[in-house]
């Protein structure tokens, strides 16, 4: 996926990369040993055949002068952050972190080394699977995703803190921080800016319900998800994570949206078969907010295809429906 975030580095830059990860003769002879992995929307990432004849993935964060969500700002130490809390406290199969650089010496951003996950994207074969087969490894997300919430943070908010102890104002302050970054640009979302603000005032009581900080993946869709042999083997792309209301994962989405897909497997696997009429609420603001975002990051990636951005546009007019806004 084309986007202008990603940060894309001559051969001779990601020789050295690897050098310093791994030392002197781990790059093979030759100029076939680094292959850009298409599939991303972010972050650039290489996969690297080193001479031993392992495979590993490279990821290298945004360029330093690109403009970027306030969300996404230090989102790789975000995903560096998010697996080793999910190593630590779960069974749930992520990649491990060979080498991490932050000193921004050999390029203009931090980047690390994982090893290569040799398994399919549950996004680029689902096509291919058989209904039977696709619910079953949703079925499995849903169990993983429940199982990633069970970490539990000291506040609301980003992994390294500061927390905040109200999820209304945590959550009130991430769609803020949307909005502003629409404005700032421009982006035209088929709805007043303080029309949007007004529907979160008005049912914002409904995070109150929320005390706990939980562990939250928000990403974690198909083309997150490495699969093989009928299980899934690696979950990818964790720089979205932060503590806060599980009903916020992606997964529950198709409950209110149903362009989202259906949820009925992730929800089996998750152990959720029904919602209160508060978080019923919660998880409309939800939606909105997923919305925003997809609608948004349209620009600051510089898409030039719009299909993405008419596509969240109506996505955002849905959600704005179920919180009592009809289309104008």
């Amino acid at each position: 996926m084309e986007s202008i975030t990603k940060n894309r580095q001559p051969i001779e830059t990601l020789r050295a990369m690897v050098v310093r990860a791994y030392g002197p003769g781990s790059v093979p002879p030759g100029d076939g040993w680094a292959r850009e992995l298409d599939h991303g929307w972010f972050n650039v990432a290489y996969r690297i055949g080193l001479s031993s004849g392992r495979a590993v993935v490279l990821k290298i964060a945004p360029p330093a002068g690109v403009a970027v969500l306030t969300y996404e700002r230090g989102a790789m130490a975000i995903e560096l952050a998010a697996l080793r809390l999910i190593k630590e406290h779960t069974s749930v199969p992520v990649p491990a972190v060979e080498f991490a650089d932050q000193s921004h010496e050999l390029c203009d951003a931090d980047y690390f080394f994982m090893p290569y996950i040799d398994a399919d994207n549950l996004g680029v074969v689902r096509a291919r699977l058989s209904a039977q087969d696709l619910d079953a490894y949703h079925e499995a997300l849903g169990s993983a995703n429940r199982e990633l919430n069970s970490i539990r943070g000291p506040g609301f908010g980003p992994l390294a803190g500061p927390g905040n102890r109200s999820w209304r104002a945590m959550y009130s302050g991430m769609v803020e921080d949307v909005l502003r970054d629409g404005e700032r640009r421009r982006v035209d979302l088929g709805w007043d800016y303080d029309t949007i603000r007004e529907v979160l005032a008005v049912h914002a009581g409904s995070l109150d319900e929320v005390t706990e900080p939980a562990y939250v993946e928000w990403d974690l869709g198909d083309s997150n998800v490495m699969i093989r042999d009928g299980a899934i083997v690696g979950i990818i792309d964790h720089e979205r994570a932060f503590y806060g209301d599980p009903l916020v994962e992606i997964g529950f989405t198709g409950t209110q949206l149903p362009e989202f897909g259906n949820p009925a497997a992730f929800m089996r696997g998750y152990g959720r078969a029904s919602f209160t009429e508060t978080e019923q609420v919660r998880l409309r603001l939800y939606c909105l907010y997923l919305a925003l975002v997809m609608v948004i990051e349209t620009v600051y990636r510089g898409h030039a295809d719009r299909r993405q951005y008419e596509w969240a546009r109506r996505q955002l007019t849905g959600a704005m429906a179920l919180l009592g806004r009809a289309s104008r």
